[in-house]
């Protein structure tokens, strides 16, 4: 252990308890940020929210939990955008807003780093 050094923290994925799951596994995981997945196994529409691709909490979730790049991810997004075919997630400027913004959407899902003080969300737990 090395003194001094900052804590880490794993990035959770939580979702709005509309979302009515307890668990999801990395591919699934995957289906739903590639805009592959839009609902939920109980029918309700996914809406995503995420940080800026610059941000550490999404560069350490892209890889870390959905094991890709996050410039992947922006390219899956930038396609469905400029071909019509789809809309990319909803982005936020900060992890309390992507909180509030899981708590207020009904089926929302996002991911943050910092759990403790996070309440009326359904974390999920990632399954291999």
């Amino acid at each position: 252990m090395l003194f001094g050094s900052p804590a880490i923290h794993a990035v959770e994925v939580i979702t709005n308890i509309t979302a009515d799951t307890a668990s999801i596994t990395t591919t699934q995981l995957r289906r739903i940020y590639s805009m592959r997945q839009v609902r939920w196994a109980n029918g309700v529409p996914i809406t995503i929210f995420v940080l800026s691709s610059t941000s550490e909490i999404h560069q350490k979730f892209c890889k870390e939990t959905l094991r890709l790049f996050p410039y992947q991810l922006d390219r899956i997004w930038d396609k469905l955008t400029f071909s019509g075919m789809g809309v990319g997630p909803t982005l936020v400027t900060s992890e309390k807003e992507l909180i509030k913004a899981v708590k207020s959407t009904t089926g929302a899902i996002g991911y943050i780093e910092n759990i403790d003080e996070v309440s009326d969300v359904n974390l999920l737990k990632i399954d291999e």
